[in-house]
């Protein structure tokens, strides 16, 4: 799949307009405004487009949520919180490729027959906010951007939002809430965003992947998009690899390339001739892999049947010599800490996962905190507003139902078996 994110992502220079209108950028914006909005969306339907931000949604079904009466404005909120440990991916575009965002936004936003637009970039992303920042305005003044683009009378403004620094924003709700200038908690659902989202105006909230893959559907056609992956999941994804690996990076692969392929061929297999114990498939809130079960699809059905996800697109590799428990306790620290504090089984659970799991690394283990930690896991799966519970939980079960033994140990003998490394 040739696109310029591909073939020209390393270097610098190919995030200003100039370079990317030589590569054939805004040809399928061009394309685009010569079609029905009903046209574009049947083309992401047929791409079979699913949402790379870790839902896993299809896109084309999603911007069918809108109300089809259009008294109202609509908006188009574009998600690039990216705060999922273990993804990097929607940073590399927005680095290296903030045109091709854009003409996605442009052409979604005229499918969707919105006029306005939010880019809702995580705080900590000062430089990747200050280069789509730039871009956004060399689409300005290039009249790719504001009233009339390209002469079609289709007018759309876009403001880049930075938040403040905050996990739960990257949940839609409260993306929402941070965007309006509320505290950033989720909300409760009915109603969803498509009927009242942002500024209380129908929404539609894309990550900023999947958006960058819609000038290439247009471009070439959904169908060849959906025959590059598989017949649920079509495309291309990017995946982060990081961890114990010979090439950590960003690798845009078939949305069912092989979860072992991608570690051992693209990534360059585990580094230092170590081997491997255990994967993390798509950023750390999804269930934990051992070596045995990373020989399958790394798409959206395929994973879901071996009990975890692919997420967003973030592998995790861990070597031997591991310890698993502080492995965990890691884990634990950050969701206590980026729990929002509304619902009580988050709040409070996220904290006790944190405590027990930590005097366990630290040798201070109970007996019996085994089957505490997974008796808080079952309180807090499915009782909050949004998924932070859930993603603390789907670890910690995890890491206990596949690892059993180290967990033993170190309340057995009151120390790190492994000499606690990480």
């Amino acid at each position: 799949m040739e696109t310029v994110l591909t073939t020209h992502f390393s270097n610098e220079r190919y995030r200003r307009l100039d370079t990317y209108r030589q590569l054939g950028g805004y040809e399928a914006l061009k394309k685009a405004l010569g079609m029905t909005p009903g046209q574009i969306i049947d083309e992401v339907k047929k791409a079979n487009l699913r949402g790379r931000g870790g839902a896993g949604f299809p896109a084309g079904v999603k911007w069918g949520f809108l109300p089809k009466d259009l008294s109202r404005p609509r908006v188009l909120v574009i998600n690039a919180d990216e705060g999922e440990p273990g993804t990097f991916k929607d940073r590399l575009i927005m680095t290296r490729g903030p045109h091709l965002l854009i003409e996605g936004i442009v052409i979604a936003s005229f499918a969707l027959q919105a006029h306005a637009c939010w880019i809702y970039i995580r705080g900590e992303f000062v430089r990747e906010a200050k280069i789509v920042d730039e871009a956004v305005a060399e689409a300005y003044a290039a009249g790719l951007l504001g009233k009339n683009i390209l002469g079609s009378g289709f007018d759309l403004d876009v403001t880049v939002h930075r938040g403040a620094g905050a996990y739960i924003c990257g949940e839609e709700t409260s993306l929402i809430n941070s965007l309006e200038g509320k505290r950033g908690w989720p909300r409760l659902k009915p109603p969803f965003p498509a009927s009242v989202g942002a500024f209380g105006l129908p929404t539609i909230v894309n990550n900023v992947e999947t958006i960058a893959d819609v000038p290439w559907i247009v471009t070439h056609g959904g169908e060849r998009f959906a025959a590059i992956g598989c017949e649920k999941n079509g495309g291309t994804r990017l995946v982060g690899v990081s961890g114990a690996v010979n090439r950590p990076g960003v690798y845009e692969l078939p949305a069912n390339v092989n979860l072992k392929e991608v570690i051992y061929t693209y990534a360059g297999g585990i580094k230092d001739g170590r081997k491997l114990k255990a994967v993390i498939p798509g950023g750390s809130s999804t269930p934990v892999l051992r070596p045995h079960e990373i020989d399958v699809s790394y798409d959206i059905e395929s994973m879901a049947k071996i009990g975890t996800m692919a997420g967003s697109g973030g592998v995790i590799v861990i070597p031997e010599g591991t310890c698993m428990v502080r492995a965990l306790s890691v884990l634990m620290n950050f969701y206590a800490h980026e729990s929002c504090g509304q619902c009580t089984p988050c709040r409070e659970g996220t904290g006790w996962l944190k405590r027990i799991v930590g005097r366990i690394e630290e040798g201070k283990g109970r007996r019996g905190d085994v089957e505490l930690i997974l008796d808080l896991c079952d309180n807090m799966m499915g009782r909050t507003i949004c998924p932070l519970s859930e993603a603390a939980v789907m670890p910690a079960q995890s890491f206990i139902w596949k690892f059993r033994e180290e967990f033993d140990q170190h309340i057995l003998e009151q120390k790190c078996p492994l000499g606690n490394t990480f």
